[in-house]
């Protein structure tokens, strides 16, 4: 039976710091920032073996979102004009609305899943995402899926 790769989504907060530490390596080398794996790898203090070893498993995820579907799931004030912050993110940085659901609000406080599409000239959808947790009215944004 082939082996299946499975991808997790996780805050930075719970990324260990040596993976943190080789996506900043891998950030230096592309910029050219530094030469040599050698001189990234001291630059952000990790070994190069430690770089070697999760080079391929690690990525921000922006890098990898382009064509991509994201389904996310937003909590948030029943709060008009609310709804058309968070649309306004989206079409900001390019991306497209596939799918968009909120339910009933009970207690002042809705559920929002929207489903986008990442398109090639698609602005940072991590930095989408920061911005639309920030917003004033929303309690919390977890992304549900990414295919």
């Amino acid at each position: 039976m082939a082996d299946k790769t499975k991808y997790y989504v996780l805050k930075e907060k719970a990324v260990p710091e040596v993976l943190l530490k080789v996506v900043e390596a891998k950030r230096l080398i592309d910029s050219g920032k530094t030469e040599s794996v050698q001189e990234a790898t001291e630059v952000v203090g990790i070994s190069r073996s430690s770089f070697y070893k999760y080079k391929d498993d690690i990525f921000p995820f922006h890098d990898n979102a382009k064509g991509m579907t994201i389904t996310m799931i937003i909590q948030m004030d029943d709060e008009p004009g609310l709804l058309s912050a968070v649309l306004k993110y989206v079409a900001d940085y390019h991306a497209n609305i596939l799918t968009i659901h909120q339910s009933i609000p009970v207690n002042g406080v809705a559920s929002l899943t929207l489903s986008v599409d990442v398109l090639p000239e698609t602005g940072d959808i991590s930095q989408m995402v920061e911005e639309i947790e920030s917003q004033t009215g929303i309690h919390y944004l977890k992304i549900l899926a990414r295919e």
